[in-house]
């Protein structure tokens, strides 16, 4: 799970976090720092820098939202990671990171709408649905979404295995 080194949705984390810990999936939090600071000011401990990961090494990269995450929308490493992901995941403003990887293009997807622009112009199909998957990839809308994102990557997981 990729989150920003400030301002992480706490919802968008937390949330999904809990769920693959409770079907007893390994989570690993990446950022560009060692100690992160969510949205709501929780502190939050970083096992990986993103400069640091390697999509490979994971079932799948989640990118997780709040104002931070822009700081992905144009960040090579974080393209990269988008780019070699085996299930890839977008929740809130983060798709547009994986829009400006260009890995949307002909996908289908959703976003928090002020992001629904960008994906278009990237050439995702929006969706004004709360959670969407196309093949492998994997989108959320935001907060409200969290849950069932959290449990539709459970499921894709668990599909693949």
């Amino acid at each position: 799970m990729i989150i920003a080194p400030e301002n992480f949705k706490d919802e968008e984390y937390y949330i999904p976090k809990n769920i693959f810990e409770a079907n007893n999936f390994n989570v690993v939090t990446a950022s560009t720092i060692l100690s992160a600071r969510s949205f709501a000011g929780k502190i939050q401990k970083v096992d990986v820098l993103v400069s640091d990961a390697n999509a490979k090494n994971y079932d799948a990269v989640i990118f997780v939202g709040g104002p931070g995450a822009s700081i992905y929308f144009n960040d090579k490493k974080a393209h990269e990671l988008a780019k070699n992901a085996k299930t890839i995941c977008a929740i809130c403003i983060a798709p547009s990171t994986l829009a400006n990887a260009g890995i949307l293009k002909g996908k289908k997807a959703t976003c928090w709408p002020s992001e629904k622009g960008n994906l278009e112009n990237n050439g995702a199909i929006y969706t004004n649905e709360a959670v969407v998957v196309d093949g492998d990839l994997i989108t959320a809308n935001g907060p409200g979404a969290a849950k069932q994102f959290g449990e539709t990557i459970v499921k894709k997981l668990k599909e693949r295995d």
